[in-house]
């Protein structure tokens, strides 16, 4: 990590949240649709994500790995701040053709 590194665009933490799996079922949480929104600005980096179930005993360990891969491509000292959100709350429809796929569902 640099100092004189510049902010990534969205796109970029997107793909940079891809190193995270939800450890239960193996799949990123972008691909299973649980990154809501994704803030990249002055003031740091803010990303909104849920998990399948308000009751995911994983939830904690999934938010230190998103702000982990998040640390490998911002410059240092950069504010992350990784809300957990319930509201829109998460449902299949939200994954990825690639998620359905790796799960072995259809449509």
């Amino acid at each position: 990590m640099t100092a004189n590194r510049s902010l990534p665009a969205e796109d970029e933490v997107r793909e940079a949240l891809r190193a995270v799996d939800d450890p239960e079922v193996g799949i990123n949480i972008v691909d299973l649709g649980l990154v809501y929104h994704v803030e990249v600005g002055a003031a740091g980096v803010r990303v909104d994500l849920t998990m399948t179930s308000p009751a995911c005993p994983l939830a904690d360990f999934v938010i230190e790995e998103a702000r982990r891969a998040l640390g490998d491509i911002l410059p240092e000292g950069t504010d992350v701040q990784i809300d957990l959100v319930w509201d829109p709350p998460w449902s299949p429809e939200r994954m990825s053709d690639v998620a359905r796929q790796a799960l072995g569902w259809s449509g």
